[in-house]
């Protein structure tokens, strides 16, 4: 059996995953994130996936700035796509090559867990494209940043989605499609 595909990711209601430097710091500590609900979806999500891919920016991002004591990925396999590899740290592999390739294999590779992508638009833009990403939960928060690092870039193809699922918690709204 085939593993499925995860994009899970946060953008704000004008579509950024990030400010044009990066920084997502917008995600933190804000008045949208509290209210009568805890927010368990990425507890939920977790729980099925043993594998996690992201581009350097995002592993840097993480590792540097939003976790950098306690790496919260050492449970999952960890690929990172990077132009400049180094040496693998325990589970974390720093890939060189094509997205869609790596994605293959690891849908492919026997699991009876999943898939998370974890960032950044230009990983995503490849997999959106070559029809591999299998569900899409979208978190969307109610901040507009006016500019930033778009979800989805001028290098993804038109897509059409199936909205399986809305939920709100908090001030959150998220959204799950599937392909």
């Amino acid at each position: 059996m085939t593993r499925k595909v995860i994009l899970f990711i946060s953008e704000t209601l004008d579509g950024y995953i990030a400010e044009e430097n990066g920084n997502i710091d917008y995600l933190i500590d804000n008045n949208f994130t509290s209210g009568d609900m805890t927010d368990r979806e990425y507890e939920k999500m977790v729980k099925h996936v043993d594998t996690v891919v992201m581009g350097r920016k995002t592993y840097n991002q993480v590792s540097n700035k939003l976790s950098p004591n306690d790496y919260p990925y050492d449970d999952f396999e960890n690929y990172i796509m990077t132009r400049h590899p180094g040496e693998d740290i325990g589970n974390i592999h720093f890939v060189d090559g094509e997205i869609v390739d790596l994605v293959k294999g690891l849908k492919n590779e026997s699991s009876k867990k999943d898939i998370w992508i974890v960032g950044g638009s230009s990983i995503i833009a490849p997999l959106v494209n070559n029809d591999l990403i299998d569900t899409y939960q979208i978190a969307i928060v109610p901040i507009v940043l006016g500019k930033g690092i778009p979800l989805f870039s001028d290098k993804t193809n038109f897509k059409e989605f199936t909205l399986d699922s809305v939920k709100k918690v908090n001030g959150i709204a998220y959204l799950t499609y599937n392909k």
